[in-house]
């Protein structure tokens, strides 16, 4: 096929020949860069453009060379880019779907947590999140730059929305809280005030003190930093009382050791009575111990059990033995008792007359049984008399 190339004036054949021989291979070059181009690089979608303008080359461009290779070549080539915008196409839907999906979670992540119970939202750890959410928003923006701008628009219209009824919700509750904290620190205040003014009573302001510990329990909690600090304010003034308090114990120990000495005295006295018989002599002479016993005072507080219980011992062997005096002195019961004790006598009676007939008799076995109902009876009436 002949192609018309053009004129180089005033030069040789020979050269006006290289001269058109080169600027077929410029374009062969454009070509051959464009194809290694569509080889490796699929991100641009400007290729049908590119190839465009080459075409026209080959079509329009004066030189000499095998031009309908080069036609043969643009065409594969159409054909190949044809295919890889179509790919391109899909990848960069597919990117887009992708990206809309991760900006919605995003969105639906905030919104959970907008719409949760927000009077039991620990704020720290929500702000924490809340920022690590928009941080991945930002991130998301810069990278998906040909993110569609009205469904961009709409997603940001949610995010910003929820974010804002969680940071109306914080700021809610930190001016409760602050103004919380302004009454807790009030009502603390007050109770350290009247705890320091129980310190010069010493001891006698514990009782005292341990209303207002009870009032301290039910007063509202502020900041743990404030509420620490007062209450160190209001645990020395309570250390200083119950200082006062261990101070006069100490003192009161060191006194009622000299009263155990004493009790010890009369203890050692009054335990002869735990084998006394004469239950008149016994109570008069525990009589006289017991006003002892109440004039000697307070003993120390570890020794207090083991003294009482001496003393409750003797005083109910004297009980005991009063009791056991009354009982066979008592008129009513020793009348009954000796009515039973004629009857068992003369049931006796009978019984014997009954065995000295059955051994009259012969009858060994009769006079037997009759012989051990006698002995029971017997001791019915020892426990009577």
């Amino acid at each position: 096929m002949e192609r018309h190339v053009g004129q180089y004036a005033d030069v040789p054949a020979d050269e006006a020949l290289a001269f058109y021989v080169r600027k077929f291979d410029d374009i062969n070059t454009a070509l051959s860069l464009f194809e290694r181009r569509v080889a490796s690089d699929a991100a641009h979608n400007d290729l049908a453009t590119s190839l465009a303008k080459i075409s026209d080359q080959v079509n329009e461009g004066v030189g000499v060379g095998d031009f309908a290779a080069l036609r043969t070549r643009i065409s594969a080539l159409n054909d190949g880019i044809a295919k890889k915008v179509e790919e391109l196409n899909e990848q960069t839907a597919a990117a887009r779907e992708e990206a809309i999906a991760a900006r919605t979670a995003l969105v639906e992540k905030v919104e959970g947590l907008a719409s949760g119970d927000l009077s039991k939202v620990q704020w720290k750890q929500m702000t924490t999140n809340v920022d690590a959410l928009f941080a991945q928003w930002q991130e998301a923006q810069k990278k998906d730059r040909k993110f569609p701008k009205a469904t961009a628009d709409e997603l940001w219209k949610r995010f910003r929305a929820a974010r804002n009824t969680l940071d109306q919700a914080r700021r809610k509750y930190f001016a409760e809280l602050d103004q919380s904290t302004k009454g807790a620190k009030a009502a603390k205040e007050a109770l350290i005030t009247k705890a320091e003014a129980l310190i010069p009573q010493g001891a006698a302001g514990l009782t005292a003190y341990r209303g207002l510990l009870d009032q301290w329990k039910l007063a509202p909690r502020g900041p743990k930093k404030v509420d620490d600090a007062l209450w160190k304010r209001f645990k020395a003034a309570g250390d200083a009382i119950y200082a006062a308090k261990n101070e006069e114990f100490e003192r009161d120990e060191a006194e009622y050791q000299g009263n155990l000495v004493i009790k010890l005295e009369i203890l050692t006295e009054a335990e002869a009575l735990l084998t006394a018989t004469d239950y008149a002599q016994a109570r008069a002479t525990l009589n006289g111990f017991q006003k002892r016993w109440d004039a000697a005072g307070k003993v120390p507080r570890a020794k207090i059990r083991e003294v009482e219980d001496r003393m409750k011992k003797v005083e109910t062997a004297v009980r005991k033995l009063e009791e056991a005096h009354w009982d066979k002195s008592n008129p009513e019961k020793q009348a009954r008792s000796e009515g039973l004790a004629g009857q068992i006598e003369s049931k006796i009676a009978a019984l014997e007359v009954e065995r000295d007939a059955a051994q009259a008799a012969g009858d060994s076995v009769r006079a037997t049984a009759i012989d051990e109902d006698i002995a029971a009876q017997r001791s019915w009436l020892a426990v009577l008399s």
